[in-house]
């Protein structure tokens, strides 16, 4: 079993418990997921079996866009509504254009500081478990890329966003810093993923679909090809003399045909029968490509 689930997590099951069904249905070991969802957050989580778990990196690395719910007036020391209140605040003269004017300072690269309850580590330990203890530490904060947020509806001091933004964004931690901009305090009230990478929404398939297609036998049906998230990088076929070298993990060189710009380092290479061999990276000073993922 190689290939991608586009699966619609549901409320309340972890990535990882996702990821452990996957495992039981197919009765394959190696499954991984590309992008952790909080428990409570539903929406696209891919999933990949086999030799699909080698390209999780570039998976994780693609673009996510998310809707997501805030609350003004009331902060929590996990910045959704699943925490401890913190701080409560007056949001009642706060009005869509003071919003407006609040998330434009959250468009683009900005600075932004992981939330305690998360899974970044200090000196080994994930964070949620310092913070299990009560055991609070400084956090370092980190460059992430906001490719578009938009107010899309304001109701009653609560902000639905669409964020679309780049990895390592934590939509719980722009919700607690919009708070903080507008001086009320704020939280992630819902969370829904609605695209990562290519994988869409409105092409997932339910945990119960999952269960059913894997009963009754047309599984394959929901399973996308490995190389389907490749396809911004240009493909090769080699010949069979260059198969063997890439199938060991030896650099081969492509020719002139195959260029390579400084945003495209990689490529799909392809036996001539049209299997997938793999992913070759570009190594400029010597003009030849390297393999990156062997998937053969």
């Amino acid at each position: 079993m190689d290939g991608i689930l586009n699966i619609n997590k549901p409320p309340g099951k972890t990535s990882f418990g996702v990821v452990a069904m996957v495992k039981r249905l197919s009765g394959e070991r190696h499954v991984g997921h590309a992008g952790t969802l909080d428990p409570d957050a539903t929406g696209v989580l891919p999933v990949c079996l086999g030799r699909g778990t080698r390209i999780v990196e570039f998976l994780v690395d693609t673009t996510k866009v998310y809707r997501a719910e805030i609350e003004l007036g009331t902060a929590t020391d996990t910045y959704d509504g699943s925490g401890k209140i913190t701080r409560r605040g007056d949001a009642s003269k706060i009005g869509r254009a003071e919003v407006e004017s609040a998330l434009e300072g959250f468009r683009g690269s900005i600075q932004q500081t992981p939330p305690m309850y998360s899974a970044v580590k200090h000196q080994g330990k994930p964070l949620y478990m310092l913070a299990r203890a009560g055991i609070e530490v400084k956090r370092k904060s980190r460059t992430v890329k906001i490719h578009r947020l938009e107010l899309i509806a304001w109701e009653s001091s609560v902000a639905t966003v669409e964020v679309e933004c780049g990895k390592g964004t934590y939509i719980r931690s722009l919700a607690n810093d919009l708070g903080q901009s507008l001086g009320c305090g704020a939280h992630l009230k819902s969370l829904v993923r609605t695209r990562c990478g290519l994988f869409d929404i409105k092409d997932a398939v339910t945990t119960m679909q999952l269960e059913e297609a894997f009963l009754y036998g047309y599984w394959e049906h929901f399973i996308y090809p490995i190389d389907i998230v490749l396809q911004d990088y240009q493909a090769v076929v080699v010949d069979y003399e260059a198969e063997e070298t890439i199938k060991n993990g030896s650099a081969v060189a492509l020719g002139q045909d195959v260029k390579c710009d400084t945003r495209q380092k990689y490529c799909r290479a392809y036996a001539v029968d049209g299997r997938f061999l793999g992913i070759l990276r570009y190594i400029p000073e010597k003009g030849i490509w390297q393999p990156k993922k062997v998937l053969v």
